[in-house]
């Protein structure tokens, strides 16, 4: 089971959106997929068309990371009414919100790693939606992940808080979790006719080299209009949902190579 945190350390820079773009290309795939929601905004949970009547959710897992809470705290996605295969969510709380303290102990910092260890054998693939911070919440993220994305989009600000979650990372696979490495920058919500934006991405190809992925994420409204029907963008009509969703597949083929994920046979 490899796992990837979806991570910026800005808000508003579409973490959320390309989290439920790879989810929906990993379902395209037939890889089977958990996408833990750790925003205490829970816009995964919401975009991936669950009912959390009755259940537990992520705040439940982080005060007891147990097998039989664990268990609970996860269902179906809707999505997985579209055509046949594996995509789960553990349902995001605002209640999450009580565990991102500025200074975790240490063993809070493991407790999604325990919880998720209860799980190994259900998934090939689990997708962890980090809070935009750098508290408590992200750094069990990242403890109990392979690799980081780093999301981020083509401005002054962003530029800067790319290097501050590459800092970040290595900190934390310094003295806490030797196997995390970061996948790579995304640059999201790009207009390639703006200088601007061209000029940015540049200066982040500049600082970063071949840790800025390719493709870059064009600005479409065709993933928050999937989002808002919380239905997969790979089966949402239209020639731009479909560009992005090769884009995803893309950046999907890359965590796949990583991960040295094995597909299902076709």
């Amino acid at each position: 089971m490899h796992v990837l945190s979806v991570s910026s350390l800005k808000g508003g820079v579409g973490k959320t959106t390309v989290t439920l773009g790879l989810a929906s290309a990993a379902f395209a795939r037939g890889v089977r997929t958990l996408v833990v929601d750790l925003d205490p905004q829970s816009d995964v949970s919401t975009g991936m068309d669950i009912q959390v009547a009755g259940r537990l959710n992520v705040a439940d897992v982080l005060a007891n990371p147990k097998e039989k809470v664990v268990k609970q705290a996860i269902t179906s996605s809707g999505w997985a009414k579209v055509h046949p295969g594996t995509i789960d969510v553990m349902i995001g709380s605002p209640s999450a919100i009580n565990f991102d303290g500025p200074h975790p102990s240490v063993r809070d910092v493991w407790k999604l790693e325990e919880a998720l260890a209860t799980v190994e054998a259900d998934y090939d693939l689990v997708l962890i939606d980090c809070a935009p911070s750098l508290n408590a919440l992200t750094r069990t993220a990242w403890a109990a992940s392979d690799r980081v994305i780093v999301i981020t989009e083509p401005g002054l600000f962003s530029v800067a808080a790319a290097d501050r979650a590459l800092r970040a990372i290595e900190e934390i696979r310094r003295g806490l979790s030797p196997r995390l490495q970061p996948l790579g920058i995304v640059v999201n919500r790009v207009r390639p006719q703006s200088i601007e934006h061209q000029f940015r991405i540049k200066e982040l190809r500049d600082m970063f080299g071949p840790l800025v992925l390719a493709p870059q994420l064009p600005e479409r409204t065709s993933l928050q209009q999937a989002q808002g029907a919380a239905k997969p963008l790979h089966v949402w009509p239209g020639d731009s949902a479909q560009e992005l969703a090769a884009d995803f597949d893309a950046l999907l083929d890359r965590v796949i190579r990583t991960g040295r994920i094995e597909l299902p046979e076709s």
